[in-house]
């Protein structure tokens, strides 16, 4: 059974909304904390780490695309936004602002639940894939860490870009050459480099590499149990 609990953060001035949409998600399993504006959904975020925000986009003072603005590169949580029915341009601004999803008012709660439950689904298997663990070595490429044992190694978004293709297609040989266009380096002694760096910080013992192989003539591979 899944006993994970999401906290839903709900931003909107109508106090109405926020006690109907409480309720409903509060019946369905979800702990949720209300904000009746972006300044005080400014202070929840400050305090709080939720897993999704449920973001109203006209209110008296900041508007939803406002804390959004000012919030997103802050803050990586998911958001759905609530726009009034004419608000297509709102909805498009809010979207390319780093929104995950709007649903027009009136709204029905049950299908802002299955929608909440959708992104949330959706996130969980985009951070499975970025968190590894094998023996005692655990990659986070959300992190951008490696720790192995009793140390914990920084990765740079190179190395993260090559990590995460690799992760993703276990067992999969990588040339020199693809590997290369990844990350926009044609120089295959500099990828033999980074490949160095990435075993010391990977591998238990870098000379002899179990996980982040070497394929003769073929490039590299990474194994992992």
């Amino acid at each position: 059974m899944n006993n994970f609990i999401a906290h839903i953060l709900v931003v909107d001035d109508d106090d109405g909304i926020r006690s109907l949409v409480k309720q409903y998600l509060n019946e369905n399993n979800f702990l949720v904390t209300t904000a009746n504006s972006a300044e005080n959904a400014r202070e929840k975020v400050s305090v709080i780490k939720f897993d999704l925000i449920v973001l109203d986009v006209m209110m008296p003072g900041k508007s939803g695309l406002d804390f959004i603005k000012e919030n997103k590169s802050e803050i990586d949580t998911p958001i759905i936004l609530l726009t009034a029915k004419g608000e297509a341009e709102d909805r498009v601004g809010g979207l390319e602002m780093g929104a995950d999803d709007y649903l027009p008012k009136p709204f029905e709660p049950k299908e802002l639940t299955l929608r909440i439950k959708n992104i949330l689904d959706k996130t969980k298997r985009n951070d499975m894939k970025r968190i590894i663990i094998f023996n005692n070595i655990k990659i986070d490429l959300n992190k951008l860490l490696i720790a192995k044992n009793d140390s914990v190694f920084k990765i740079n978004n190179t190395e993260k870009i090559i990590l995460e293709k690799m992760i993703n297609n276990p067992g999969k040989t990588f040339s020199r050459e693809s590997i290369g266009k990844l990350i926009d380096l044609d120089k295959e002694r500099s990828i033999d480099v980074i490949i160095t760096r990435l075993r010391k910080k990977i591998e238990l013992d870098p000379k002899n590499p179990k996980y982040l192989q070497t394929l003769r003539g073929a490039g590299y591979v990474l194994w992992i149990e």
